[in-house]
């Protein structure tokens, strides 16, 4: 799974960009997941994610766009004027990762947040190789990728 997010002020563009290597959609099931209405999911009958992701997307002179083939994963990329005034903010990206951590220690997770050319980068499956057998979760790991991605972002922030 990869999480992209690009800030280009200069094109004022905001983009979030979500990628998986699973099963994929067919052109019928693209079209039906932007319905508030449908999901694949059996626990309940409303999927909001990605028809509230398009509209807060077309709100903010954006758009957003499902790529996607069975067998071939699927990307869901949402573009945003980066200065429209009613663009929500991305919020704490850090604390996201970890819990995203946490709860799927065993996910081959890649995050990337570029702001105007400068990247802070995330990479599971980098540092799982480097842990061998401590997992992703335990506590220390968790504080160390906290800690590294406070770094990082102080460091693109200067």
């Amino acid at each position: 799974m990869r999480l992209s997010v690009i800030e280009d002020s200069g094109q004022d563009r905001f983009t979030i960009e979500i990628s998986d290597d699973g099963r994929g959609m067919d052109e019928e099931l693209k079209a039906k997941a932007v319905d508030p209405f449908f999901t694949t999911r059996k626990t309940r009958r409303i999927g909001l994610g990605l028809p509230l992701l398009k509209a807060a997307a077309e709100h903010c002179e954006g758009d957003m766009e499902i790529i996607s083939a069975p067998g071939k994963g699927t990307t869901v990329r949402a573009r945003f004027r980066h200065s429209h005034i009613d663009r929500a903010p991305l919020g704490n990206i850090i604390d996201t990762i970890i819990n995203f951590i946490v709860g799927n220690p065993d996910v081959n997770f890649y995050f990337s947040h570029k702001i105007d050319g400068i990247e802070v980068t995330f990479d599971a499956q980098e540092l799982r190789e480097q842990l061998e057998d401590v997992p992703l979760n335990n506590p220390a790991v968790i504080n160390w990728i906290k800690k590294y991605l406070t770094e990082s972002y102080h460091e693109i922030r200067k």
